[in-house]
């Protein structure tokens, strides 16, 4: 157990910011998820409007902390590589 004031302090914003980073990462999951079954499905228009939610809500994330910037770009090249497949 801490024993300073800001140690403790600073668990607190540790729980707090794993909570909300937990949500905004099966909220990414989810989102790739939306992108890659439409792509399955062979439904283009399908995917390109999951992709364009994707590629926003991913973006989101990078100005939250959640992602870093290389990752989320890596993440939306991949997409847009598998819906411009189709």
């Amino acid at each position: 157990m801490a024993n300073h004031k800001s140690s403790i302090k600073r668990i607190r914003q540790t729980i707090v910011r794993t909570e909300r980073n937990r949500f905004y990462r099966t909220r990414l999951k989810n989102i790739v998820k939306d992108v890659n079954s439409a792509v399955e499905a062979g439904n283009k228009e399908e995917a390109t409007i999951a992709l364009k939610v994707a590629n926003q809500q991913i973006h989101k994330f990078v100005s939250k902390g959640v992602l870093k910037k290389e990752t989320a770009a890596r993440k939306v090249s991949r997409l847009h590589k598998s819906v411009n497949a189709l």
